[in-house]
């Protein structure tokens, strides 16, 4: 599949690997004993002209948590600035005064994880004293700067108060979507990561760049190395053979699905199928709903 049948329209951009919560089930292994990576200011700048160049739409930064990753006010602008549509990921117990500036006059979309409307209950997930109080707290902040903001809750085990969760989200004038918990990072016990595992879509339309430059289909893939942005282009990486081998070997892993009607993405990913990129500069969608040739919007 060349450049111009697939072209590069989304990108996350994980600018740190330092967190200060310590989810159990964290896909990146993220914790407060991560670190900024290697990758500078000056390369995250020249990954963002890159992605202009190839036309790509939006990017989302993402850590671990952004916020906490002291030129991401930079980086915004930086992106702003080149007209890239913008999200970022966070748990939204740390964002400073600052920081909210920067939201609101680069026109920033947030998205952020719930848990629980109990705050004992999503505490004990982030395994962060106050952490439900401070990120619902904010998410009414953001809503009162007039800023979009999408909360995903996802469903760690049976008991847990999913529906409270999204009636909460709902009434702070969220958009809200669901996931269950997905078999990568800590969540994975130990378990060796499985393209099985990943929607299907991974490097169709979207890449992942890490903290240290590696570049990955998608932030759940990051067991799968496509390259380094410190020493090829991501034109370069995007059109290389390596790429076209890995979409092959998870087409070939997931051919005997329809991915429309198989495929429930987690709700920070980009897109989804049979709808294209979604997030942030579209909205999102169910593609179960777009396979049956339903259009809802809504969160996957």
């Amino acid at each position: 599949m060349s450049a111009d049948q697939n072209p590069l329209r989304f990108a996350w951009l994980e600018v740190t690997g330092l967190c200060n919560e310590h989810c159990d089930h964290c896909y990146a292994d993220s914790s407060p004993k991560g670190t900024h990576g290697t990758m500078t200011v000056a390369d995250w700048v020249r990954v963002i002209d890159q992605l202009v160049e190839m036309n790509v739409a939006d990017v989302q930064f993402i850590g671990g948590e952004p916020t906490l990753y002291p030129h991401l006010p930079e980086l915004i602008a930086h992106a702003h600035a080149a007209g890239l549509g913008i999200e970022v990921f966070s748990n939204l117990t740390y964002v400073r005064e600052s920081l909210w500036t920067t939201f609101v006059e680069c026109g920033v979309r947030l998205a952020t994880s719930y848990y629980s409307d109990s705050s004992e209950e999503h505490d004990a997930v982030t395994n962060l004293r106050g952490s439900h109080k401070r990120t619902r707290a904010n998410i009414e902040k953001a809503r009162s700067l007039g800023l979009t903001i999408r909360g995903g809750v996802v469903a760690m085990n049976a008991q847990q108060r999913v529906q409270q969760a999204v009636e909460d989200l709902s009434a702070l004038g969220a958009a809200v979507g669901t996931d269950r918990n997905r078999a990568f990072g800590r969540a994975s016990k130990g378990a060796r990561p499985a393209i099985e595992g990943l929607c299907g879509h991974c490097a169709l339309g979207q890449v992942a760049i890490g903290p240290d430059g590696v570049v990955w289909p998608c932030v759940l893939g990051r067991f799968i190395s496509l390259g380094d942005v410190r020493q090829s282009s991501i034109a370069q990486i995007w059109t290389s053979a390596s790429i076209a081998e890995v979409r092959a070997e998870i087409a070939a892993v997931h051919e005997s699905v329809a991915r429309g009607e198989a495929c429930t993405p987690p709700q920070f990913l980009p897109s989804c199928g049979p709808c294209g990129p979604c997030v942030p500069s579209v909205g999102v969608c169910d593609p179960r709903e777009a396979a049956a040739g339903t259009d809802s919007i809504g969160m996957p």
